[in-house]
């Protein structure tokens, strides 16, 4: 065996390297070893003997033993000793022991393919394998090795005693190189038959090796498995001859030992291994597979290069080559690199590593280079972090982005960090373009563009642009980035100064004012003319302001109303248009159909007219009637209704009017707009003339208002000016009369625009070609040139009174006034329209004497006239004081009967009241004579009484007996009894019995005591709280005095309300008397800021307490901020649980002490809680004693003090203090340069100095007076005594004082009152204990004073001399620091304080200094002239005062300031109660309103809900009707009137309100908002009658489901006709049925198709009478049953018949009886069918007698609605009124 391993070792040792010089030298190589050793789990074997049984086995040859045959057993451990029989494959594994013969592994018997396997957890270097055989070699095996862990296998060798046989194919040598795989048979003999051996050597010695570093020898030796595949086993023959099982126990492979010989697979680059992580170490000779790598490499077996070295490709160690791997060179900027072949290549194979990740900026392989955008510094090493700079070039004017260059080489022209430019940039960053080039960009490979700039639109002619934009310096009015184009609105550009000229295109006949640049010609609209656009085209015309005229008498007239035509007067100029007037009386209405508005806008309406009365009409109404609702989108989205509907009076000396309200019309709707001429005039001052009241209506204007449109209204400068010049030169005033003078210039202009916008251009003349002189017209209206008597604006019709019309003109009619019916004649005849017994074409020709041609009838004036009026009949200068068309009457003031004949002329004669007409004294609208007595009755005007008038009616005042008297009403306010003669002076007119709580001369106010408005009759007495007002406001406790006006009473401070019965917010103890007190709570610790308003307790949050809740919470004591700790209180000695608050100390009973109260009292004896007083002299001497013990005390410690430390120990501190500001004061005197500061410091420590020595004097004098205070201590106690004896008196109260206070706590808080006489109770009990214990008790209070008096004069005593000696030794210390201080020297510091030199004495420097002192005994220091510290800082105070007056006058105006200020604020603020009052009123309008709406709206709900869903019979109908009648409107009239009285009420509350708002006019937005809100419960309220309207809707849809069902119920009429037809069919066809049997079964299927169709009409009739049950559900269920009769049962009796034909058809006379029972049950139904229908014919009936209720109700429902309206036109009334309100 030795010999063995020596030839392996020299084989081997001509291949490995030298391992003698290390690592460090060269390649190095672990040593190496067994694999197998330590891996005996990684060993494992195909086929093993015994290992699932014990199995017998045979030896081949054994003489020496006479066993031949064992037992192999592996199912256990080998063990030397216990178990020697197991034979597993790790027993071949090299252990050197005794017993290695022993053991072996063993295959079981007879079998061939086994093989052993080593699995290696790392790759190994494997050089050769050893195996000893205990049996026969293999006849034939092959070893196979793998080295990527088993996942591909290569064979390293074939073994056969016969390779030609076995591995046919496989070459049997020589070896030719060392990858060769041969098949060797000398290890393959059956010889010897034991302890042969089979060995095997990667590298042959036999085959020279050139490199054994090179990668086919390395990886020839790499494995990471190796197996042996055993083939083929050696036997004798006889297991050919004999097939039994005992013949193969003898043959089987045996293995004493296996040796894998090789180290780990390290690449030369290790000489040891380690374990791999998770291997145990420690196992003697194992070779363990994790290299432990050198040469900076790294990996399991170093098959790769360490971090950071890379510079080399990693190769395998060579010899004494040790091909390291190289580190990196990345110059400090990273730690990471790679290698990369290129790069290695490239260098000739020096250097392939590449740098990553290289930081500060840097690039490249090495991080030698910067990296793009950044430079190298010249000034650092290529290794210094800061080496990179960043470029600072402008990424879009510098070349490659911003880059610049990267490193500085004279040689290339390159200078590190330099920017390279583009060619039109420039600057040292390239970031601003060259002169003459704009717009620096990225995009540009030149950088910058040249500018463009016209030279006639750029200032001065210059090329230049703005570098960043482009811009070229454009003129003033020139745009374009070239300066190449005009502003808009503007033209011709040229070289002047602004460059271009404004369009000026015209407002209106201009679309816009943009005009072409080149012409200046404007966007003109239709048939507009000019540059400008400012002229009209030939041929069309603008209109006048009046332009949409709309003629009376064309309009449709109301009844009474009639035409009047009126005659044009030749060469007179027409004051109307059109044929004439419409003639209106009173109640009569005109109705214009308004269908051409051209332009959506806001127009005034003009009126022309012509007043027949002599007075003014007082009330015209015009209402807008539009087409339907106005959509909030369109142009008059925000008109309202109030806004159509307006009202205008029409002045008698005016022929026209314009409301001042205009009207917003539409383009394209239709109006009608409504003129009602309700009232003339009040009907008192109408008497003869009501009867023919009439106004001449001519026409009606639409005038376009000129602020409506956005040309006068756009806010610009231009706009403004065509408003002012519009309004200047009244353009719109001339168009309103129907004469007028011809427009001017400069109102043509501005209409002309007006005219172009409205009707979008010009409009076309149209004029009449025979009517018409020219077809041209004015350009200033339209107006064409007509012919003789023909008028229009078109001369397209002829004039009132003419006829005729052709070229020529028309001929004036000549109707007679009196014989024609009308002036005007036949258009194309002139034949006038004659009156009854009038004749001619004109209608001439009546007798003298008589009147009314044609009719003539003579006069009648009862004798009192002669002549009468030719028209009317009326009787002309009536005499004898008559009157009347016929003078049948007397006149006013007159009596009689004028009637009675001419001979009784003095008929009328005046009325006595007192005197007759034109007295100046007639005070009676009439009189009379009675017929019974034939006295005369005045009929008294208002204000006159007595028999003729003659007196003052009570109420009224006056002296009616006198020429020129008269009486008026008195002026009381009506707060007077009108009945009572005494209430006002008859005379004067002054009121003197006062009703209704009032007073003053007028009754105007309310009395003292009382509040309210006197006019309206609600004084009512004052209401004050006697607590809380100021009692000088009082008389008495019931009868106060507060504004008349609002009822405030004066409050007491921090008192508020009405009656000053509540406290202010935060405040509380109104029952005080004296005003409420601030709670003062604790922010952070209460709830709230507010408390008790009786107790003041604060709601304080939990664990707080106390009454502002600034203490603990109840029964608990402490700090709240830190801790609160619980009260500790005996509850048999306290007086309350609280315990005080801060210490914790229990409130103890009388005679009880101690900190819980549970100990007895000083004074009191006994055991606690029985506490009893003690005699009386003890408290009066305790107090006295305790006093004195407190002072000895004190005493006896300031003795042992002084004894301890010695008389002057108290005070070195002081001294030492003294010392040292001594010595700093020296310190600076002596200090050469001393400044300012250091001269006041020395003054600051001389002062110090001195208080302190003045201190220590006076603390020595004051223990002088102690001891004297002490000896007369004695004294002190009787003082004491007798103050204890004052205060007793002190404490009790005079029954005077006390009933005094009880008044007072009586109107106070109760609670506190009690609490503050039981305190003072307490104290009294407390005084008077310890005045009697400090004299009875023994040992008392007085005599312990006296033994510690004694003992502090002993004390005094013996302490005397050596106080003596201590206070002189301090005095004389005192005396020597005084003459240190003398000998200080002060000039200096005199002459930088004082300001003059400080050796001159006190009497002569004028100055001062310091010690020096003015004739008053004042320090002296500074003064005029001075210059030192002292002057200037007394200049400084003079400035600073004088500054602070300055401030307090500036501050003194700004208070004044302040409290205008705050004047007005507070009347704003009474303005904006007052509105907002009113704000609330209109709030709660609105809101009631809301209400009833909502109320309504549910009401019709329910019942639309109730008539559509199912059982709603007719008479729930009924009742639901007659509910709805029952139901009252929210707001009846009466309540309606009673809350617009109250609105009244709260306008004229606002007495003041104009002036208010005057002066504070943002007020006046709340009255709008106010305003606004009124108006939205307007439209609230009308959407009532929406309500209402949809209420009668339902209705209609109610009786339209009637109709319904009446139809339905017609047609179920007709089906069951037609059923009773189709039931006969069947009773005919099953008769047939007898006959014929085929016949009647073809007669059913047609009878079943039928009953089919019958079924699908019934089907039809079900969903009508479903529709019908919406309002007729009993119709509908009469119906359904009827449907149910006729359907169910119908089709069951057919299935029936069905049935029972089918089974006829077996036998024919079955058959024949079932038809005839179907027969008989056909007629049944028959009779149920017509049953059914007589039911529905009462149905019908009853359907229409509902019907007609339903119409009853329908007609009740109406009649509601009606009155509905009504309200709702009440409340618009109301609203109205109130929306008017000021």
């Amino acid at each position: 065996m030795k010999e063995k391993e020596v030839l392996a070792a020299a084989a081997l040792g001509q291949q490995e390297p030298d391992f003698s010089h290390g690592c460090a030298h060269g390649s190095c190589y672990p040593a190496t070893g067994d694999l197998l050793v330590g891996r005996e789990k990684k060993l494992k074997a195909s086929s093993t003997c015994g290992m699932r049984r014990k199995e017998p086995y045979c030896i081949v040859s054994h003489l020496q033993d006479e066993k031949k045959c064992f037992d192999c057993d592996s199912r256990r451990p080998y063990d030397p000793v216990y178990n020697t029989i197991n034979h597993r494959v790790e027993n071949v594994i090299t252990t050197f022991k005794p017993h290695r013969k022993k053991s072996w592994w063993q295959s079981e018997n007879g079998k061939s393919d086994v093989f052993v396997q080593l699995d290696l957890e790392a790759e190994f270097h494997f050089t050769h394998l050893i195996m000893t055989f205990k049996t026969f070699r293999p006849a034939a095996m092959l070893i196979e090795r793998s080295a990527d862990f088993g996942r591909t296998w290569q064979i390293y060798r074939y073994f056969s005693h016969d390779c030609a046989s076995t591995f046919p194919g496989v070459s049997q040598g020589p070896l030719a190189n060392i990858n060769q795989v041969i098949c060797e048979s000398r290890y393959s003999d059956i010889e010897p038959s034991s302890e042969g051996e089979v060995i095997y050597r990667v590298l042959d010695p036999s085959i020279r090796i050139v490199d054994p570093y090179s990668p086919s020898i390395q990886n020839q030796l790499k494995i990471t498995n190796i197996r042996v595949n055993f083939t083929k086993l050696h036997t004798l023959g006889d297991n050919l001859l004999d097939p039994r099982a005992e013949i193969k126990e003898k043959y089987y492979y045996a293995m004493y030992e296996l040796v894998v010989r090789g180290n780990c697979f390290c690449y030369g680059h290790a000489s040891e291994c380690a374990p791999i992580d998770g291997l145990r170490d420690g196992i003697e000779g194992m070779v363990h597979g994790r290299c432990v790598c050198n040469h900076y490499t790294k990996g399991l077996n170093c098959e790769k290069c360490d971090d950071f070295h890379n510079d080399m490709p990693w190769r395998p160690a060579e010899g004494r080559n040790s091909n390291a791997c190289k580190k990196c060179n990345c110059n400090g900027h990273s730690s990471q690199c790679h290698f990369d072949m290129a790069v290695y290549q490239a260098t000739g194979n020096t250097s392939g590593g590449v740098c990553d990740d290289c930081q500060h900026n840097t690039m490249g392989r090495n991080c030698e280079m910067c990296k793009p955008f950044y430079y190298k510094d010249p000034v650092k090493d290529i290794r210094d972090p800061r080496v990179c700079v960043a470029c600072d070039c402008d990424p879009d004017g510098s070349q490659n982005g911003g880059s610049c260059d990267s490193h500085t080489d004279p040689s290339l022209g390159l200078l590190g960090g330099q920017c390279r430019c583009k060619a039109n940039v420039e600057g040292p960053r390239c970031d601003k373009c060259r002169t003459g080039y704009f717009g620096l960009s990225a995009d540009n490979p030149q950088g910058c563009q040249p500018c463009r700039c016209d030279h006639r639109g750029t200032v001065s002619g210059s090329s230049q642009c703005d570098p960043v934009s482009g811009d070229c310096f454009c003129k003033r009015l020139v745009t374009g980035r070239s300066c190449d184009q005009c502003l808009p609105e503007h033209w011709a550009l040229s070289h002047d100064l602004n460059g271009c000229r404004g369009c000026e295109c015209d407002i209106g006949g201009a679309m816009d004012n943009q005009c072409s640049m080149e012409s200046g010609q404007c966007r003109c609209r239709s048939h507009m003319t000019g540059r400008q656009c400012a002229q009209v085209e030939s041929g069309y015309f603008f209109m006048a302001h009046d332009h949409f005229l709309y003629e009376a008498e064309l309009a449709k007239m109301g009844q009474s109303c009639a035409l009047e035509t009126r005659e044009h007067q030749p060469g007179r100029p027409a004051t109307w248009t059109g044929l004439g007037f419409s003639r209106v009386p009173v109640g009569g209405s005109l109705e214009f159909l308004i269908t051409n508005v051209p332009y959506s806008m806001e127009y005034e309406l003009l009126i022309r007219y012509e007043s027949q009365m002599p007075r003014d009409w007082e009330e015209v109404r015009i209402t807008v009637i539009r087409p339907g609702p106005i959509p909030t989108s369109s142009p008059c989205g925000n008109t309202i209704p109030d806004d159509d509907r307006f009202i205008v009076s029409l002045p008698a000396g005016a022929r026209f009017v314009v409301p001042s309200q205009p009207v917003c019309l539409e383009r394209g709707v239709t109006y009608t707009i409504r003129l009602e001429f309700s009232r003339y005039q009040d009907a008192n001052s109408v008497l003869n003339e009501g009867g023919n009241t009439i106004v001449l209506v001519d026409s009606l204007a639409l005038m376009p208002r000129h602020t409506s449109m956005e040309m006068f209204n756009a806010g610009d400068p231009a706009s403004n000016i065509r408003k002012q010049t519009y309004e200047r030169y009244r353009c719109h005033e001339g168009a309103k009369s129907v004469t007028r003078p011809r427009m001017s210039d400069t109102c043509a202009k501005l209409m002309t625009s007006m005219s172009a916008i409205i009707n979008d251009g010009a409009l076309p003349c149209n004029c009449d070609p025979q009517g018409s002189v020219s077809s041209l017209c004015d350009v200033r209206g339209g107006q064409c040139q007509c012919r003789p008597s023909v008028i229009g604006r078109r001369c397209d019709q002829c004039s009132p009174g003419t006829y005729g019309f052709g070229p020529s003109g028309c001929v004036a009619c000549g109707c007679s006034v009196e014989g024609s019916v009308t002036l005007l004649c036949d258009k194309l005849s002139g034949q006038c329209q004659c009156r009854p017994g009038a004749f001619g074409q004109r209608c001439d020709g009546c007798p003298a004497g008589h009147w009314g041609f044609p009719s003539c009838r003579a006069c009648q004036c009862n004798g009192h006239a002669e002549q009468c009026d030719q028209r009317t009949g009326a009787c002309l200068h009536c005499r004898d004081n008559t009157g009347g068309d016929k003078c049948d009457r007397c006149a006013n003031g007159y009596y009689g009967n004028p009637v009675l004949g001419k001979a009784s002329s003095g008929q009328c004669r005046p009325c006595p009241c007192p005197d007759g007409p034109n007295s100046g004294r007639n005070f009676a609208a009439s009189c009379y004579q009675d017929n019974r007595n034939r006295q005369i009755v005045c009929n008294c005007n208002q204000g006159y009484t007595g028999a003729r008038c003659e007196e003052c009616a009570p109420g009224y005042y006056g002296n009616p007996s006198q020429p020129g008297g008269r009486c008026q009403p008195c002026q009381c306010n009506n707060n007077i009894d009108m009945s009572d003669m005494e209430a006002c002076d008859r005379r004067s007119g002054e009121c003197r019995k006062c009703l209704y709580n009032t007073e003053g001369p007028v009754c105007g106010i309310c009395k003292s005591g009382y509040f309210g408005d006197a006019s309206r009759r609600n004084c009512r007495k004052c209401t004050c709280n006697f607590l809380g007002v100021e009692h000088s406001q009082c008389m008495q406790r019931e009868d106060c005095v507060c504004q008349r006006a609002t009822g405030q009473c004066q409050c007491l401070p921090n008192v508020m309300g009405l009656t000053c019965d509540h406290c202010a917010p935060n405040h509380w103890n109104l029952a005080s008397g004296g005003g409420c007190d601030r709670c003062g709570c604790d922010p952070n610790n209460s709830v709230t800021s507010s408390c008790n308003e009786f107790t003041g307790q604060c709601q304080c949050r939990d664990g707080f307490g106390g009454k502002t809740c600034t203490d603990c919470q109840e029964n608990y004591w402490g700090d709240p901020r830190t801790q609160c700790r619980a009260c500790d209180c005996d509850w048999r000695g306290i007086e309350t649980s609280q315990c005080h608050r801060t210490s914790g100390h229990c409130v103890c009973q009388q005679g009880v002490s101690g900190v819980r109260c549970d100990q007895c009292a000083r004074g009191f004896s006994g055991t606690f809680p029985n506490c009893q007083p003690c005699h009386q002299c003890f408290g009066d001497w305790d107090r006295i004693v305790q006093d004195l013990a407190v002072r000895t005390k004190a005493l006896s410690e300031r003795a042992h003090e002084i004894q301890t430390t010695g008389l002057t120990g108290v005070y070195e501190k002081a001294f030492r203090d003294l010392e040292e500001k001594l010595a700093q004061a020296q310190g600076i005197v002596n200090a050469r340069n001393a400044t300012a500061v250091a001269v006041a410091t020395l003054m600051e420590l001389i002062e110090e100095l001195r208080a302190q020595i003045g201190e220590t004097t006076d603390t020595l004098n004051r223990l002088e007076g102690d001891l004297t205070i002490v000896q007369d201590s004695n004294s002190e106690a009787s003082k004491e005594l007798s103050a204890l004896e004052r205060e007793a008196k002190e404490l009790n109260l005079t029954s005077e004082q006390l009933h005094h206070q009880l008044d007072i706590l009586k109107n106070s808080n109760f609670l506190g009152a009690y609490d503050s006489i039981r305190s003072s109770y307490n104290r009294s009990r407390d005084a008077e204990r310890r005045a009697n214990q400090s004299t009875t008790t023994k040992p008392s209070t007085v005599s312990q004073s006296a033994g510690t008096r004694l003992r502090t004069e002993r004390l005094i005593a013996a302490k005397k001399d050596d106080f003596n000696r201590k206070n002189a030794a301090n005095k004389r210390a005192l005396g020597e620091l005084n003459t240190r201080a003398q000998g200080l020297d002060m000039k200096k510091i005199n002459e930088k304080v004082c300001g003059a030199p400080g050796d001159a004495p006190c009497g002569e420097s004028p100055c001062g200094g310091a010690g020096c002192h003015d004739d008053e005994g004042n320090r002296h220091c500074g003064g005029l002239n001075c210059n030192g510290a002292v002057a200037l800082a007394d200049n400084a105070l003079e400035r600073a005062k004088h500054a602070e007056n300055e401030l307090n006058t500036a501050m003194g105006e700004v208070e004044a300031l302040f409290t205008k200020v705050a004047v007005a604020k507070t009347k704003a603020q009474e303005a904006k109660s007052q509105a907002q009052s009113a704000l609330d009123k209109a709030t709660a309008t609105k809101n009631k309103v809301e209400r009833s709406n909502n109320d309504l709206r549910d009401l019709i709900k329910q019942i639309r809900e109730f008539l559509t869903q199912e059982g709603a019979d007719p008479d729930s109908i009924e009742a639901v009707a007659n509910r709805v009648l029952e139901l009252s409107i929210p707001a009846s009239p009466l309540q309606i009137k009673h809350l617009a009285d109250e609105i009244k009420e709260r306008v004229r509350s606002l007495s003041n309100v104009d002036a208010i708002l005057e002066n504070t006019q943002h007020d006046v937005r709340r009255a709008e908002k106010l305003l606004l809100d009124a108006k939205r419960a307007r439209h609230g309220a009308e959407g009532v009658k929406t309500t209402a309207e949809t209420v009668k809707q339902a209705l209609v849809d109610a009786k339209t489901a009637q109709t319904s069902a009446e139809k339905a119920i017609e047609k179920a009429k007709a089906d069951i006709g037609e059923t009773e037809a189709r039931l006969a069919q069947i009773e005919s066809e099953t008769s047939n049925s007898e006959k014929d049997l085929n016949d009647a079964m073809d007669r059913l299927g047609t009878l079943g198709q039928e009953i089919s169709a019958l079924k699908t009409k019934r089907a039809n009739n079900s969903m009508a009478a479903a529709r019908a049950e919406e309002t007729a559900t009993m119709a509908r269920d009469k119906a359904n049953e009827a449907k149910q009769i006729l359907d169910g049962q119908l089709t069951d009796k057919y299935n029936e018949v069905q049935q029972r034909v089918d089974t006829k058809a077996k036998a024919a006379k079955d058959a024949r009886r079932r038809a005839e029972s179907l027969r008989d049950e056909a007629k049944q139904l028959l009779t149920d069918a017509q049953n059914k229908l007589q039911r529905l014919a009462e149905l019908e009936k009853n359907y229409e007698e509902n019907q007609k209720k339903l119409e009853g109700k329908a007609r009740q429902l109406d009649g509601l609605e009606d009155k509905m309206k009504g309200i709702l036109n009440d409340i618009n009334k109301q609203i109205q009124i109130y929306n008017t309100c000021q």
